[in-house]
């Protein structure tokens, strides 16, 4: 398997699935239309749930988790879209998708194929269950078995071992099936950073090959879609961190694009059925009236409030590790059902008052806490005097600021924070002041700032105000993406 990351390997390039799980329960709204119903029914398959663990998280304060697999085996139809090698079932794309208790939020985390985690005991095909396996890659979950169709259960064993959260539902998305979800919507528009070549979706070419993507906007489908969230090398560091920041982007136009079109039953129905055909699902969603059911609960869901994170990370060699405690701190505010700006969404009612009648806690936040941090401002503008005036603002909240620079390349967009070992609660802290801005772990110690346009166009670095708490969500993760979001914004990551 390719390792994550500026060392992975170059021969190995399988495709990564996009999985719109979110889009098939969007489409699936039509609860009334009998026709749909009986048709969708018959395309559902289910996975088995006797290799869910006995040892499971309790549920949490409120809303439900749904786990997304993208299956990339090369069996059945999956061959001609270039899959990845053999019949084993493989997944290198996942997240988990929250919806919260009031109906009106959703946050969806992904989780690096080459996170190393603890797998728990996995059952087997013959029936037989593996040992537990510590620091591992997360993707060789779904491997467990060498099984065509991959195992689910494996895998929401370890993500449930992973984040403590109680998995409701999880759902496999095959990308034959993606594909055809693509078509049948006449195109997704997204957006590319620069030119695209053949070599940069196959490095086994060894040559540049023809132009696959011209850089800017477009709109693709079928196998054009599948190479835009496969394609890695030659854009941002080549790195799969990368990948899943256009993937996220991808799904969210998709969304947008299924709501622009309305529901009519002309489109509903090539897009209903391309959705349900690509889906493997547990036995709690193994029927159109079960998927109906849940997509009823996010019919209210604006395009903004749903959001994209990736689990707080930073590279160990060539492979993520999980950063501590932003992760565990991220898990725990979607166990007690907090949106990622702090706020409780566990269904209170007009007075405050959460389901047991009690009053919801406080989200305020304290005051910027800069004493005793240090931190390097860089200029990534040809903005002049811009590191100068950030660095002012910075030490007017207590940060001593070690020194300011122009960075070698100056076109940045958005501002980045990044943070060292043991520095995620500060770099949180910071982000405050620079809102919008990109956070991520680093291999280097300390906190430095790269100041992009965004910052630039600000009339100064605003205090935040007791509404503008931390987002708790998404630290050390990056800051997070909205479904409504522009599609060519925050591509890539390096």
């Amino acid at each position: 398997m390719a390792g994550t990351g500026r060392r992975g390997k170059q021969g190995e390039h399988r495709p990564r699935t996009v999985t719109v799980v979110t889009l098939a329960f969007l489409v699936l709204l039509v609860a009334g239309a009998g026709w749909l119903y009986l048709r969708l029914n018959g395309n559902i398959s289910t996975f088995d749930a006797g290799g869910l663990s006995k040892d499971r998280p309790p549920a949490g304060a409120a809303g439900r988790n749904v786990l997304v697999i993208g299956s990339d085996s090369r069996a059945g139809g999956n061959s001609a879209l270039g899959g990845g090698e053999g019949d084993v079932g493989r997944s290198d794309t996942a997240f988990l998708l929250h919806v919260h208790g009031d109906g009106k939020h959703a946050v969806a985390v992904s989780i690096p194929r080459d996170t190393l985690v603890d797998i728990p005991p996995c059952k087997l095909p013959d029936g037989g269950w593996t040992a537990e396996q510590s620091h591992v890659m997360f993707n060789s979950a779904f491997s467990v078995g060498d099984s065509p169709k991959g195992n689910p259960a494996c895998t929401q064993n370890t993500v449930e071992r992973l984040t403590g959260l109680r998995v409701d539902h999880t759902v496999v998305v095959d990308f034959t099936g993606f594909s055809a979800m693509t078509s049948a919507l006449g195109g997704v528009d997204v957006c590319v950073p620069q030119d695209v070549y053949q070599g940069d979706l196959n490095p086994n070419l060894h040559e540049r090959g023809r132009l696959l993507f011209p850089r800017g906007r477009q709109t693709v489908s079928g196998q054009k879609a599948l190479d835009y969230v496969r394609v890695r090398h030659g854009i941002g560091d080549g790195s799969d961190i990368g990948r899943i920041q256009r993937q996220q982007a991808f799904v969210s136009s998709m969304i947008k694009k299924v709501r622009s079109q309305g529901f009519d039953p002309g489109t509903l129905l090539p897009l209903a059925d391309a959705a349900t055909k690509s889906l493997t699902v547990d036995p709690g969603l193994g029927s159109a009236d079960k998927m109906i059911s849940f997509a009823m609960s996010l019919k209210n869901i604006d395009l903004h409030d749903i959001k994209f994170l990736t689990l707080p990370w930073r590279y160990d060699g060539n492979r993520v590790a999980v950063v501590q405690p932003d992760a565990d701190e991220l898990w725990a505010a979607l166990r007690a059902d907090r949106t990622i700006d702090g706020k409780d969404a566990a269904g209170k009612d007009a007075a405050g008052k959460d389901a047991a009648g009690k009053d919801a806690p406080s989200s305020a936040a304290a005051p910027v806490p800069g004493s005793g941090v240090s931190v390097s401002v860089t200029n990534g503008t040809r903005v002049t005097g811009l590191a100068a005036r950030a660095a002012a603002a910075l030490r007017e909240h207590g940060y001593t600021v070690t020194g300011t620079a122009n960075a070698a390349e100056r076109d940045a967009g958005t501002t980045v924070i990044e943070f060292g070992p043991g520095e995620a609660g500060h770099a949180r802290d910071l982000a405050r002041l620079f809102p919008g801005a990109y956070v991520r772990g680093a291999a280097a110690s300390g906190i430095t700032v790269v100041l992009g346009h965004d910052y630039a166009k600000a009339p100064s670095a605003p205090a935040p105000t007791p509404e503008a708490a931390p987002a708790a969500a998404s630290a050390g993760g990056g800051h997070a993406r909205s479904a409504d979001d522009d599609p060519c914004a925050d591509l890539s990551y390096g």
